[in-house]
């Protein structure tokens, strides 16, 4: 079974909860574990919360004040991207993580928990400019799922 979908949504704190609801639903009609659909809806929500945050005006084919979420479920991965068309990430975040933020500090985390919640995730920059967060993980179904990756 193959699924997916990608929306542009505005850069709003209401839009973080909307990509998470959409990631949930077709997991669990496709009998994703819910462990598992946990995770990535976590590690979603944190990408899109960064993409609210720091994701810039407008760019190349992006509505102003938006960001792009897509989502793949495919065989027995999910692969998720999520870019925006802000500045981007500093040279040091694409090329290797950066130190773990204080544990008084107030932001900074989301990263990192991505990284921890995802089996793969990759940190780069757009063509011209904009952040791009990519992640997946290997899926495990429901028991008695109907539907599963064939």
């Amino acid at each position: 079974m193959s699924i997916w979908w990608s929306v542009h949504l505005r850069r709003e704190a209401a839009s973080v909860p909307l990509a998470r609801r959409l990631l949930l639903g077709a997991m669990d009609t496709a009998g994703v574990d819910p462990d598992i659909s946990f995770d990535l809806s976590v590690a979603l929500s944190e990408a899109c919360a960064n993409a609210v945050e720091h994701g810039g005006d407008e760019g190349a084919g992006e509505p102003p004040g938006a960001y792009r979420v897509t989502a793949y479920l495919d065989g027995e991965r999910c692969r998720i991207e999520v870019a925006d068309s802000g500045p981007g990430f500093p040279a040091r975040r694409v090329v290797r993580p950066t130190a773990p933020p204080a544990l008084t500090a107030e932001n900074g985390r989301g990263l990192g928990l991505i990284e921890q919640l995802a089996d793969h995730v990759q940190f780069g920059n757009g063509p011209g400019r904009g952040a791009v967060v990519s992640f997946d993980k290997i899926l495990k179904w429901r028991e008695g799922a109907l539907l599963r990756a064939m």
